[in-house]
Parts: C-alpha cells; structure tokens; sequence
C-alpha cells in the first residue's frame, strides 16, 4: 500500500508520542522518558514554543503509522547566530525508505515554505535537550537524555539527502581509573593561590543555583556551533524537573577570584529505571521502578561542563572534573558517561582523554540544503 503522510493537529499529539513506545517495544537496548514528560515537552505550553513554532507528520500505510517527523523553527537560534536555519526532530520510522522519504519531504517542504534554507537535525527539539542521531555504539542502552536508534536511521536520513553537518562524542570513565598524578600536581599548584573555590549548589535554594547556572551557561557556550542561549523561562522549567531529583554532589561550582567561573552537572542513568516501564507507570511496575530509581542507580552521566573563556586554561576544567569523578564514587557509580562533546572541540576532548576517558560512542546531526 502507498505511504500517506498526514499533519497532525493537537488532537494528534497522543498518537505521535505512542509511535515511538510501540516502534521499540521489543527493542533490549532502548529506554523511554516517562510519556508525561514527552507531551510536556512537546506541549505548545512549554517555554521552548514562545519562541519555536512545529508542525507534526506522521506517515501511514494501510492507515497503520509507521514513522513520525516534526519540523521545527528555533527563532531564537536564527536571531542568535543570524541564519535561516530550520530543524527536524522527533523523527522515528521502521525501516521503510519510502516513509522515511515522505517524510522528510514533507518537514522540508514546510521549512522551505517559512523562508528557511537548509533542515538540521535531529533536534528534540534543541541542543539544549536532545540532539544527535546515534551513529556508533549500537550495543547497549542509552545513557539519560541522550538517543537511542537502530543503524538503518542513518541509511533513511541519507538516502534523503542529508549530510554530516556535525558528530557529537561520548566518553566513557571507569571510575576505578586513577586520576593522573600529573594532574593532581597542577591541581595543587593552583590552589596554593587559593584563587579558584569550588562550592556544592544549595539544593534548599535551586533559584541562588540557577542564577549562577545560568551566567556561566550562557557564556560557556557562546561561540559553540548549534548553541542557543536558555531563556529564564527554560531555565525555570528545567529546574522544575530537576528539583526533586536533585543532590548538592550532583550540581557544583567553581568560582575565581570569588566570581563565577564554570560549572558541572552530573546525573544518575535514570534509564536504568525507565528501560522498564515503557513511559507509563502503573501498580504492576511502580514498586520496581522505585527499587531500581532507588538501588540500582550505579552508573550516571555529566551533562554539562562548562568555563567562561576568560577562566579557561587555569585548571579549572579539570577541578570538575576531578570533583564530578569523586561525585561518582560517592554515589557507587561503576562507570560514568562526559556527554556529549564536539567533535573539533579539541580543548575539552584532549583533556577528558588525558585523565583516562575513552570515546566509545558517536552522534550524527544532519543537514540539508533546501
């Protein structure tokens, strides 16, 4: 039967978020956000939308669905960096070149028609949430916010017309490593100064937090390609997410001088826990979710690390480092994941790989010329 590509309005909105639970339903590897979270996000309501605009397809054959897209303009990502760039997220699809096709068309086709120039994604819908299309390390689950696809994406986002415009990287650390001696010396060095404080976020007072968050995100990532700066209302939400869940070993600081200088946030695999409920939680599975949110958290992920330029090269990328490493032996944690990071970001991947990190999975973000 031909493919049928049809737009969905709100009323679709249940629909699309289903597809990808039933599309990897058998998958052993994938894991889910809760489908509350995912409507949240893709809520017209969320602080995102204020300044992003999308439209939904979702592809059809027989009438059954078999893959989704949503094409997405980010303006504050054009007005920040002075492009026309539109974006595609959201996308999942058997493998089925014809669906897939339809439905790139039809994202691009609704990009062309708002004066866009070219479609990059993934995007779910920003670099500040998640981006990227797993391109290698296809053999175990995914770490917390991060993607998870089979192989044959790639192949349908090709056989499109999309090309490499980025790879995103992730490295993971054994904890049992021993931090560099070397490295602990310049640590020592730098603290005889007593220049460079580091400091553990006030879980009681988020707000103090996100301030400092939010002045050194900004200008850590100013020049980074993809980067769009977190808008207070963004920031709000995130923190809103994050409160319940959050530890002062989990978000900490470094100051110069007594000024803001980097930051580091570091989370639990919260995968571990929902790989096992499918985004829903109910009586049959609540009380093992909770055991294993609970007990069976023993590996995590740093989101986030970041150095205003003008504090660069003093140290303090590896201060984070190091404290985000005792953080993690803290909490039991057999392995960590620093992700993700350029690809040309030579500064911090030298240095992740310096102190015993090891690249082991790749992200794709693709672009088309439209």
């Amino acid at each position: 039967m031909p493919v049928k590509i049809q737009e969905l309005d709100e009323a679709g909105l249940g629909s699309f978020i289903d597809f990808q639970y039933d599309l990897f339903r058998r998958d052993p590897y994938w894991a889910g956000d809760l489908k509350k979270d995912v409507r949240h996000l893709l809520d017209t309501g969320h602080p995102f939308w204020r300044h992003g605009e999308r439209r939904l397809f979702m592809a059809r054959r027989d009438g059954r669905p078999v893959g989704r897209v949503a094409a997405i303009v980010n303006h504050a990502h054009n007005n920040f960096h002075g492009d026309r760039a539109g974006f595609f997220g959201f996308f999942d699809c058997e493998n089925d070149k014809e669906a897939s096709g339809a439905l790139f068309d039809a994202a691009c086709s609704w990009l062309k028609a708002r004066g866009l120039d070219s479609a990059v994604g993934p995007m779910n819908p920003s670099t500040n949430e998640t981006c990227g299309m797993l391109s290698d390390g296809f053999d175990f689950p995914p770490m917390v916010m991060m993607p998870y696809n089979p192989p044959y994406y790639l192949e349908l986002a090709e056989a499109a017309g999309f090309k490499k415009a980025k790879d995103l990287y992730a490295y993971k650390y054994d904890t049992a490593t021993p931090f560099p001696a070397r490295f602990d010396r310049i640590l020592e060095r730098m603290n005889r100064g007593a220049k460079v404080t580091l400091h553990f976020a006030d879980v009681k007072n988020i707000n103090s937090a996100l301030a400092e968050v939010k002045d050194v995100y900004n200008a850590a990532w100013e020049k980074n390609w993809g980067f769009v700066p977190m808008t207070d209302e963004e920031l709000d939400d995130m923190a809103a997410a994050f409160k319940p869940v959050l530890k002062p070993e989990y978000l900490f600081f470094a100051r110069f001088d007594g000024k803001p200088a980097g930051f580091c946030l570091i989370l639990p695999d919260f995968n571990i826990a929902l790989r096992h409920v499918r985004g829903s939680l109910g009586p049959l599975n609540i009380l093992p979710f909770l055991y294993r949110f609970s007990f069976g958290l023993d590996r995590g992920r740093m989101l986030t690390l970041g150095v205003k330029k003008e504090f660069r090269s003093k140290g303090i990328e590896l201060l984070l480092i190091k404290q985000s490493i005792q953080s993690a032996k803290k909490l039991g944690w057999k392995y960590g994941e620093l992700s993700w990071t350029l690809e040309d970001n030579e500064l911090i991947n030298n240095t992740i790989e310096a102190v015993g990190g090891k690249l082991y999975r790749k992200y794709r973000v693709y672009e088309k010329k439209l």
